[in-house]
């Protein structure tokens, strides 16, 4: 599976962004989709995953309710809206694929990644 994220940009504290990711190249619909993060001098960090089916869905304590994770099987997109940016979201996020676990939030479950995208967040 081949993922490719976009979406990323330059924002103000407060406001609304929306990462997609579109797959190709394997069955989208039979992996997890995850979202990770990284910040500058940070380790990557888990935000949110969304099961195969959509079904089911997961976040870090630190966008639990700001963020929400998606996913169009028909379209092989995935999605992350962001709302109430905050300074420290600011990072390269990445989405990634794995059809090894429904519930990992360890990026080293996850073979497949996209490329990332950044995402600023000025005060």
């Amino acid at each position: 599976v081949q993922l490719q994220a976009s979406g990323g940009g330059l924002v103000q504290a407060g406001a609304s962004l929306r990462l997609s990711c579109i797959a190709s190249g394997g069955t989208f619909s039979r992996h997890t989709l995850g979202w990770f993060r990284q910040a500058p001098g940070k380790e990557r960090e888990f935000v949110a995953r969304v099961s195969a089916s959509g079904s089911t869905t997961a976040y870090a304590d630190s966008v639990t309710g700001r963020f929400t994770v998606s996913r169009d099987n028909a379209e092989n997109k995935g999605y992350l809206q962001m709302n109430s940016l905050k300074p420290e979201d600011t990072a390269v996020y990445y989405c990634a694929a794995t059809a090894r676990t429904q519930r990992s939030r360890y990026s080293n479950d996850y073979p497949y990644w996209g490329q990332g995208t950044l995402v600023t967040v000025s005060s």
